[in-house]
């Protein structure tokens, strides 16, 4: 359309009638004249704005926007497609696939078969796979159409979930086999005893007898470890409340383990007033057992344990226990507090080790918000020390 095509002719005609019939009827020439550009520049400013000039608004293109700003905040990974080609990611697809995709073929920017085949089948249907971002990692891919150009991936990651499915099978495969293991050998000594009757001579039987001892004890020790574990992790996200002295608790434990082993086993350094931390009494006291009976079924059994309790920087308390071993190999220090690990499980178990200590600590120091340090030196010795933070002082 024309920029004449914008005059507003009837109006203006209607403005000239007006003033015609006006002047007919004795009005002033001038005040008619006025009143003739009043209203004619009032229809001036009044008419429609002509359409820009230039090339046509591409709907396709505002349309695009608006979906691209749409799914950006979004959480889930999502990848916009033009039909084969991606022209959008939201961040948390730029940040797993990277930012290189836009404008990409589908085919060349997910190269996964699985993610390739989700492109030629139907609407809702999804693939799940491994190794599209690293070679442990898990998505499953859903196709969402939005219209008959316009389609959808949304990426949904697994890999935490499959982790925690993973590492559940592999913790109840180790508490079976740690089960089993002694529980075999209670069934084959008793057996042995059950059909060998009177023709046992006394010294068998007695040693066969102390060896199921032995090994029902391990059980129960494995089970008691097994349940301290499982409450632990029910309760992990639950902070604790009271004060406790942990130099109460350290000299506790410390007299009873002195009494079992001698007191030249053990050399304790505490400071000769209270240290209280806000903890749970029982778990800080079984963190300490548990590092102190480690030490000493681990160190050299010539020389003495050491366990120290200070306070660094006024607001920090370190606890630290220290054997004179043979020390751990280095590449060993980072699998430590996993449930089961040990770095040489035949002297482990003759030790009476559930492999579950370390564990346990872990999980009583993270409860406490602490830290745990493990060091070693081969031929020299291990150090563990746990940080917990100081109660605030009450006014």
């Amino acid at each position: 359309m024309s920029g004449q095509s914008q005059i507003p002719w009837p109006g203006l005609v209607l403005a000239l009638l007006a003033a015609t019939a006006m002047l007919f009827a004795g009005v002033n020439f001038w005040l008619v004249l006025a009143m003739l550009l009043l209203w004619g520049g009032s229809l001036w400013l009044a008419r429609p704005e002509p359409p820009e000039v230039g090339p046509r608004t591409d709907r396709a293109s505002v349309s695009r926007d608006v979906m691209s700003d749409l799914i950006e905040p979004l959480g889930m990974s999502l990848v916009l497609f033009d039909r084969d080609r991606i022209i959008a990611a939201n961040l948390a697809a730029r940040t797993a696939l990277g930012a290189h995709i836009i404008g990409q073929d589908g085919r060349i920017a997910l190269r996964h078969p699985e993610a390739v085949r989700l492109l030629d089948l139907s609407d809702g249907d999804s693939v799940t796979i491994k190794g599209l971002t690293g070679a442990r990692s898990l998505w499953q891919l859903t196709r969402q159409r939005i219209d008959d150009r316009y389609w959808i991936i949304e990426m949904l990651d697994r890999t935490i979930e499959a982790d925690v499915s993973r590492a559940h099978t592999d913790f109840v495969a180790n508490a079976s086999h740690e089960l089993r293991t002694p529980l075999s050998a209670i069934i084959g000594f008793v057996e042995t005893l059950s059909e060998g009757g009177n023709n046992v001579d006394k010294d068998t039987a007695d040693r066969f007898y102390a060896t199921v001892l032995r090994e029902a004890r391990r059980m129960q020790t494995l089970v008691s470890d097994l349940l301290s574990l499982s409450q632990l992790e029910a309760e992990k996200h639950d902070l604790p409340t009271r004060r406790v002295d942990l130099n109460g608790v350290l000299a506790r434990v410390s007299g009873e383990v002195s009494s079992l082993v001698g007191t030249d086993r053990l050399s304790v350094i505490r400071p000769d007033h209270a240290v209280e931390v806000v903890g749970e009494e029982k778990q800080l006291e079984q963190l300490v057992r548990n590092l102190i009976d480690n030490a000493l079924k681990y160190g050299d059994p010539a020389t003495p344990v050491s366990a120290s309790l200070v306070i660094e920087k006024g607001d920090k308390v370190l606890l630290s226990i220290a054997d004179q071993g043979a020390g751990i190999p280095a590449h060993h220090l980072p699998h430590l507090t996993r449930r089961f690990y040990r770095t040489d499980p035949g002297r482990s178990r003759a030790a009476g080790g559930t492999g579950l200590g370390l564990a346990i600590v872990k999980h009583i120091v993270e409860r406490h918000r602490g830290k745990l340090d493990i060091a070693s030196a081969m031929g020299k010795g291990t150090t563990v020390t746990v940080q917990l933070p100081v109660a605030a002082t009450t006014k």
